[in-house]
């Protein structure tokens, strides 16, 4: 079994190394110069995108930013998996939102702005204060604007309206700004046959709009059992095939929706020691239709994202419980280079596990992480 995947960063890096297990090979399609690679050895062309369809039996995707006309070829072979459509709805916030309102599912109040009416029109349905998000290629807090102020609206406008005409296939989402409690996210895996099976809840905190900790423990059943429905509800309007991850505002004790991502995600990677079957692995057996592996939390366990850097102390390999993994990138600021799994047999015991790390990682590469696991 062959499978070639959409994009050759660290998500289809990880999903070779899942795989080799499953005696599944997996390959890698590099977008920006149209050449499948060995994931774990990118280094030499094996193809283009037509031999890469070709000698493969399934195809599937690590990001959703990617060319429609890309997208339908493979649509086409029959071998996509997730689909076409689910790929580009995670893609573009406007058919992101069209697929929540038509699954009702919660998510903040927001209008679509691509011109002065629909932005005068947002300013009058939508409370101060409001998010403004690219509808295509935003993420890791990239394509977003806030209008705090009424005052400011006119000349937020300007810089609004020129990246419209300047993106013309582009479009806005208004959001009104939640005050939430914490942000969480869900990831879970849907086979061919229907079976479902997700992951506990994860906390999630971001510095500068970047995912920096997650962290899976133990959590109330009655927030699992919102996202397990918010999950099935839009996997079954997609006919969805593979891992796919939702993040959610929590609000006392109701979720919000912010985004779907139709693709393996960074807030699952804690996966990888966390739990019987990483989220890697269990996006292969589903694209493949292979039974999916047992999700539930085996042991508490907290990822941390290596952002911009490639050393850490080696003091932290030292710490019974902790995993490191890097991607083989060259450095560049705010890249993610690696991450840190620390897991430990109960919370309490994670929680001091993770002060240990936090007082051996330099808070200029790692902003906000010891105050966080502070808080814990």
């Amino acid at each position: 079994m062959k499978v070639l995947v959409l994009g050759a960063g660290q998500l289809a890096r990880m999903m070779a190394l899942a795989s080799t297990p499953l005696n599944i090979d997996v390959l890698a399609y590099d977008v920006n110069n149209n050449s499948v690679v060995n994931p774990l050895a990118p280094g030499e062309s094996l193809g283009d995108l037509t031999q890469g369809i070709a000698e493969c039996d399934v195809i599937t995707a690590e990001f959703e930013h990617i060319d429609h006309a890309i997208l339908e070829q493979c649509q086409r072979s029959g071998k996509l998996q997730p689909s076409a459509t689910a790929i580009m709805t995670g893609g573009d916030r406007r058919l992101e939102k069209a697929l929540l309102t038509e699954c009702s599912v919660s998510n903040a109040k927001h209008v679509i702005v691509d011109n002065q009416q629909s932005f005068e029109q947002a300013l009058s349905e939508l409370s101060l204060p409001i998010i403004f998000k690219s509808a295509l290629a935003g993420y890791d807090g990239k394509g977003q604007w806030r209008l705090k102020d009424s005052d400011q609206a006119q000349a937020l406008w300007s810089e609004l309206s020129e990246f419209l005409t300047e993106n013309p296939t582009q479009a806005l989402v208004a959001e009104q700004m939640v005050p939430f409690d914490r942000e969480i996210s869900i990831i879970g895996a849907r086979n061919k046959n229907g079976e479902v099976k997700i992951y506990p809840l994860t906390e999630n905190f971001h510095q500068n709009g970047v995912l920096s900790v997650s962290l899976a423990q133990a959590c109330d059943e009655a927030l699992q059992q919102q996202a397990l429905s918010a999950f099935t509800k839009l996997t079954e309007n997609l006919g969805y095939t593979g891992v796919l991850a939702i993040e959610f505002f929590q609000v006392g004790e109701q979720l919000l929706v912010n985004e779907i991502a139709p693709r393996v995600h960074n807030s699952g990677h804690w996966s990888q020691q966390g739990a019987d079957t990483c989220q890697f692995e269990n996006h292969i057996r589903a694209v493949t239709n292979l039974p999916l592996g047992n999700t539930e939390l085996v042991r508490p366990t907290a990822m941390i994202n290596i952002l911009g850097t490639d050393t850490v102390p080696e003091a932290l390999l030292a710490i019974a419980g902790l995993s490191l993994h890097w991607y083989g990138k060259t450095k560049r600021a705010g890249r993610k280079m690696g991450h840190i799994n620390v897991s430990a047999a109960d919370c309490e015991t994670l929680v001091s596990k993770l002060e240990q790390v936090a007082s051996l990682l330099p808070e200029t590469d790692f902003p906000g992480v010891k105050s966080y696991i502070q808080s814990l």
